[in-house]
């Protein structure tokens, strides 16, 4: 899995920990903003069978970014907004309530 946000702080590196941690799941991060902490790549979004959103706000910039590389990828959005810190207790509860649904998927 890859989780995409903005500048890769917070949500996106908190959503890789849980699914890794918690779910077993092989996971990564990236921001999609010029200054994101790690800025998503090609080579990320070929590595993933999943790529999941924070908001779909990030959809159109992460298109921008990969293109081509995104058409038989399946891309989700976990409608998480820009709330929360790094590892915050609520963030990791709500991480662990949505991902389950597209873990089985």
């Amino acid at each position: 899995m890859l989780f995409i946000c903005g500048r890769n702080r917070c949500r996106s590196p908190t959503a890789e920990v849980v699914a890794r941690d918690e779910f077993g799941v092989e996971a990564d991060s990236a921001g999609v903003r010029k200054d994101a902490d790690v800025v998503v790549d090609v080579m990320q979004v070929e590595w993933a069978d999943l790529i999941v959103v924070m908001e779909r706000r990030y959809l159109k910039p992460l298109q921008s970014l990969c293109g081509p590389h995104l058409r038989q990828k399946r891309v989700v959005s976990m409608d998480i907004p820009d709330d929360y810190e790094a590892m915050d207790p609520a963030l990791v509860d709500l991480l662990r309530q949505r991902l389950p649904r597209f873990l089985r998927a």
